[in-house]
């Protein structure tokens, strides 16, 4: 997700180039390292397989990065041929317009660092884990790859005309926190979602939260909450509806929105297509 943020950020920036990208350094982790990635590796593994959608399954069996953290290099040989995206080792959280042209030019920035054992089962920031785990098996999947690099396109001119909280927004609750139908009934695709020890099953099996069909100018006017688990989640038919709805230009749809109160996070409109309306109190994320 986009990276600006007031609070001390973790990772070594001291080592970066101009474009944030670093060297992995894959030697330099530690055994204790490999170890907790394996444990938070078996833990996710086993509720994706329940709660993900296929691509990202599918995905996730042809890699077989369990047994340590993984080289970049070696994914990226897979990936190029995939789907001409490349992963880039980066230090933490980057600024949001050097975020934007990575993914515009199809490189998706990966937190080197590891979290520490006390957070394993949540973190506040992302690590590589987070980055890893959640986010690269769907770059092989050529549609939502597609999608990734519009995304970021249209963030370069989001933050031309001052609409990136709009469009943070939308990242938010697709890439991050996004459900799909399937045949098997609703599952996930969202890396916030799918690399969480928690809110995995929550999003689906709670009663508390919505779960409201995808609409791109609702998804830019609802608020979204960083620190529990989201109270309202937005579904897509397939990948081709997302990437289909993005893809014009969304400078009308700016001024469109520009004035308008946004609504909160547990907001339901009387125009939504409601799966499901939430029927208690939010849970914090833990």
């Amino acid at each position: 997700m986009t990276g600006e943020t007031d609070h001390n950020l973790r990772g070594d920036y001291s080592r970066m180039r101009p474009d944030y990208t670093v060297d992995q350094d894959w030697d330099a982790y530690s055994a204790a390292e490999h170890d907790l990635w394996r444990r938070l590796y078996r833990r996710q593994e086993g509720l994706v397989r329940k709660y993900g959608c296929d691509e990202f399954v599918e995905t996730l069996d042809t890699l077989n990065f369990g047994e340590g953290i993984p080289r970049f290099d070696k994914i990226n040989a897979m990936l190029g041929p995939k789907t001409n995206w490349k992963l880039v080792a980066v230090p933490g959280l980057l600024p949001d317009l050097t975020f934007f042209d990575h993914l515009a030019n199809r490189r998706f920035p990966v937190t080197v660092w590891l979290r520490n054992p006390e957070e394993f089962d949540y973190i506040v920031e992302p690590d590589i884990f987070h980055d890893f785990f959640g986010h690269v098996p769907m770059l092989f999947n050529p549609v939502f790859a597609d999608y990734i690099q519009a995304y970021g396109k249209g963030g370069i001119k989001a933050h031309a005309l001052g609409a990136i909280e709009l469009l943070a927004r939308l990242y938010w609750y697709t890439v991050e926190f996004g459900l799909i139908e399937t045949k098997r009934g609703l599952r996930t695709y969202g890396a916030g979602i799918l690399s969480s020890g928690g809110e995995i099953s929550y999003c689906l099996d709670s009663p508390n939260p919505n779960r409201i069909g995808f609409d791109l100018m609702r998804i830019m006017q609802t608020r979204y909450k960083i620190d529990t688990f989201q109270e309202t989640y937005f579904v897509i038919r397939d990948f081709r509806e997302l990437f289909e709805a993005t893809a014009p230009d969304f400078t009308p749809y700016y001024e469109q929105l520009q004035g308008r109160e946004p609504h909160s996070a547990s907001t339901v409109l009387a125009s939504d297509r409601v799966y499901h309306r939430g029927v208690a109190p939010v849970v914090r994320a833990a």
